[in-house]
Parts: C-alpha cells; sequence; structure tokens
C-alpha cells in the first residue's frame, strides 16, 4: 500500500518487483503481489492510526501480509524511525524519505524483501520461515464438520509456530513497562498496601486457596478491561479472514495476558521485599496476634499484589488507545543501521 505522490518512478514496478523478490527468496509457498494506492490516513497521523487503517484495508482485500509505504516521518517516543512492524497484525510501515536520495529504488526494493522476513520469522533460520509462511496461507476456515466451539482452540493448536513467533515479537514481558500510567497506580496501591494494617490482618485470614483465587481473578479481570478499554479484540468481517482475525485475537490475548503476569510477578516481589525491609517483624506479629515467618510476608505480598494488579489496569485504562496498542504490538527494526545507511 502506497501513499499518493510518491515518485512514480520508484513504484511504478514495486509489486512485480516484490514478486519476484520473494519467490526467488521464499519458494515453499506461492506469492501474489497488489499494489494498492490509497491515503489511509489524514497527515499527520500516529502509527497506531496508520496501522488500525492498513489493517482494515488488508482484511477486506484478503490478504496475508501488507506493507504500507508513506511519505510521512515516523516517529516512536519521539525518535524518528524508518520503519515499524506489527507481526500481530502481518503489517509493516516503511517511511520512505528515510531511506534517503540516492539508490532509492535499489534500497526500497531490498527494504521490502527484509520487512517481510521480520514479519515471518525475525530473522530465524530458513527452515522456520518456510514452516510459518506455510501456516500463514493454510486456510481452515471452511473445513467441515468442524464445531464452531472447538474451531479456536483447534486453529490455535494447528498455528502454534505462528502463534508462539507472534506473541514473542511483541515482547509482552514489557508491556508495562511502556504504560507509565499502570506503573504509577500499581506502585501506588501496592505502596498503601504495605502500610496499611487492616490490609495486614486482611491477608492474614486468607487461606492460600482464596490467595491463588484472587491471583487468578485479578490477572483475568485486568488483562479484559485492557483489551475491552482499548478495543483491542478485532472481528472478522467475512469467513475469507475468520483465521487470520482468530489468530490475532489470540495473539493479543496471549500478549497482554503474558504482560500482565509479569507485572503481577514483579509486584508481587517489590512488595515482598519492601515488606521485609519496612515491616518489623514485631510491629507485625503484635499487629496479628501470633508469631510470623516468611510465609506471613509471602501471604501479604501475594494479596496486595493482586489490588496492585488490579490498579494497575485501572491505571492502563487512562492511557491513550495510541498508547497501549504501541505497547502492545508495535517492534521497531534496526532503525538506527537503517538511517545511518540513508544518511551516507
Amino acid at each position: 500500500m502506497v501513499a499518493p505522490g510518491l515518485a512514480h518512478d520508484v513504484t511504478s514496478r514495486i509489486a512485480s518487483e516484490l514478486l519476484e523478490d520473494l519467490r526467488a527468496r521464499y519458494d515453499s509457498v506461492d506469492w501474489r503481489t497488489e499494489l494498492q494506492v490509497d491515503r489511509l490516513v489524514v497527515p499527520s497521523a500516529a502509527l497506531t492510526e496508520i496501522f488500525a487503517a492498513a489493517r482494515r484495508k488488508l482484511l477486506e482485500r484478503g490478504w496475508d501480509l501488507g506493507v504500507v509505504i508513506t511519505d510521512l516521518p515516523l516517529k516512536v517516543g519521539g525518535r524518528p524511525v524508518s520503519r515499524q512492524l506489527s507481526p500481530t497484525h502481518g503489517l509493516a510501515v516503511l517511511s520512505l524519505p528515510a531511506l534517503g536520495a540516492v539508490h532509492l529504488r535499489q534500497r526500497l526494493r531490498r527494504t521490502l524483501v527484509e520487512l517481510i522476513g521480520e514479519l515471518t520469522g525475525r530473522g530465524a533460520d530458513d527452515e522456520w520461515e518456510d514452516n510459518v509462511l506455510r501456516e500463514l496461507v493454510t486456510d481452515k476456515a471452511h473445513r467441515p464438520g468442524r464445531p464452531g466451539v472447538l474451531y479456536v482452540p483447534v486453529l490455535a493448536a494447528s498455528h502454534l509456530r505462528l502463534l508462539l513467533g507472534m506473541v514473542r515479537a511483541n515482547r509482552p514481558w514489557r508491556l508495562a513497562t511502556r504504560l507509565y500510567g499502570a506503573l504509577v497506580a500499581a506502585l501506588a496501591v501496592g505502596a498503601f498496601g504495605l502500610v496499611s494494617t487492616d490490609i495486614w490482618v486482611l491477608a492474614d485470614s486468607m487461606g492460600w486457596w482464596r490467595l491463588a483465587a484472587m491471583c487468578v481473578v485479578s490477572i483475568a479481570a485486568t488483562v479484559l478491561a485492557v483489551i475491552g478499554a482499548h478495543g483491542l479484540w478485532e472481528r472478522a468481517p467475512d469467513a475469507r479472514v475468520r483465521g487470520q482475525v482468530v489468530l490475532f485475537n489470540v495473539t493479543t490475548a496471549l500478549t497482554v495476558a503474558i504482560g500482565i503476569a509479569t507485572l503481577y510477578l514483579a509486584l508481587f516481589l517489590v512488595i515482598f521485599v519492601a515488606a521485609e525491609f519496612v515491616v518489623r517483624p514485631n510491629v507485625f506479629a503484635q499487629r496479628l496476634g501470633h508469631p510470623v515467618g516468611v510465609d506471613d510476608y509471602a501471604g501479604l505480598a501475594w494479596f496486595v499484589a493482586s489490588f496492585a494488579t488490579i490498579a494497575g489496569g485501572l491505571g492502563a485504562g487512562l492511557e491513550s488507545r495510541e498508547a497501549v496498542r504501541e505497547a502492545a504490538y508495535a517492534s521497531t527494526a534496526d532503525d538506527e543501521a537503517v538511517l545511518q545507511e540513508a544518511r551516507q
């Protein structure tokens, strides 16, 4: 997908050249390329808006992968980048001006093949990329006799390699660190719970099974809140792309779940260590009415971490949709090297 007004001598043969390169590089599947000229968004638009518009176009056309070539400058966190990828969406965005003015057509051709490789394998070996590509294009949406309730787990299991690659590319363990509001809210509630003696008593009254149930409920509720509040769940416009949309939604759910679980574990460790330093055993024991040990501190950290995680989800709800989507999906390529090459 290219923006209107880009240099005609650069984009006129882009689809046919890309087809040749992909067939030569990845011969395990058959390729078809199309060129779509569309502004997609009104400048100046955020990267998340470009991805959302391109995703709608990709689903409408029934494509498996898409690359957007734009004349807009791209920035992530105020830093200029030449390209941005979202393997979950099956999309990459490339800023043509960032490639420089010399040998532009050759650089564009080489970069497009690199982007397709990063969307499918992220630098993995040839066998992995070939397997991922075959899984990507395998249509399981029209298999007869498959109950609807079983469709999602069967599709996820058959595309397990592709699913794991998409989740890994999102780096879900970094989700919470990219959302400032979520971190602040979680830490604030964690600090309050640590110094509140009423919380100590409540935590002590909980059995281990109740603490475990609270852990599961708090993570699940936070995941649902983040996905629902920011519209991360996608609906299939028609049956042709049903499998692709299911994989997208499963990837989204796993990405957010791993991110929230990582936040929960980090909060538990921080609160546990802080409690050992801040809450003196004699004060703790006097308030609880019995001698205390490591298990009491662990129970307190476990209890407080559950509430802090929910608070983190509420804090994430205050973030902009663009910030959450960028934290959940966007993956910046090695832009410094690309920009340096463009400047030379």
